[in-house]
């Protein structure tokens, strides 16, 4: 074989490699808008007579995670079965947000933590590797530290919206995953960059407490503790 036909067939293997990319990217921009429309949608929550629309909100978020896996199922046919790892820079940052939201819905239905698992289900993908395209641990680990930061917010407009028990049972709920984190070797740098981050939600939503227990407002809290969340 001549140089020439050796270099024109390494150009016939980047050009088949640019159109798989291509095709990811056009996927990837349609999974960012719903994702948008999604977090457009929960984030409505922060707004003065929210709380009283989470039902309403929980359910519209879950039929636009119709349209999620739908275009994840789509996703799923741009690229070889086997190279997963090759292409995943194309969609981790936007499967990262969208474990947020899947995180953030559960724990405004239920305020408890989403599982892997039960992310994956949401997604429509598989939460184990070997079954194909999957959500990788780190993905979810990342999603879910995005969820702390919205939750040290809502425990800012909780107080603003007159909700003075909330703001305690997200702190109780960010202690624990704080705790749940300690337990973590991370090596990974970016994932490590976001979990010192943490300790800022942590201590955001502290003074927030610390505020209303100054305020008197704790004792408040506690009494419509027993009520609706």
């Amino acid at each position: 074989m001549s140089v020439s036909d050796m270099f024109t067939a390494l150009q016939g293997v980047l050009t088949a490699d640019q159109d798989i990319r291509e095709e990811i990217r056009k996927v990837v921009q349609a999974l960012e808008q719903t994702a948008r429309e999604i977090l457009t949608l929960l984030q409505g929550v922060h707004q003065g007579a929210g709380f009283q629309d989470i039902p309403k909100k929980c359910q519209k978020a879950r039929e636009h995670f119709g349209t999620v896996r739908t275009q994840l199922e789509s996703l799923k046919t741009k690229f070889p079965a086997d190279q997963y790892y090759r292409f995943h820079e194309h969609w981790r940052f936007v499967l990262q947000r969208l474990v947020f939201l899947a995180a953030f819905l559960v724990y405004l239905e239920s305020e408890t933590l989403v599982t892997r698992e039960a992310v994956a289900e949401i997604l429509g993908i598989e939460a184990d590797r070997e079954r194909g395209f999957h959500l990788d641990i780190e993905d979810y680990l990342s999603g879910v530290l995005i969820l702390a930061s919205e939750l040290a917010r809502l425990a800012v407009n909780s107080v603003t919206a007159g909700d003075y028990s909330r703001p305690l049972r997200i702190s109780t709920f960010i202690n624990e995953l704080d705790s749940g984190f300690r337990l973590l070797n991370l090596k990974n740098d970016s994932l490590r960059k976001r979990y010192d981050g943490l300790k800022y939600d942590v201590k955001k939503i502290e003074e927030v407490v610390y505020d209303l227990s100054i305020r008197g407002l704790n004792k408040e809290a506690a009494v419509g503790a027993g009520g609706e969340k």
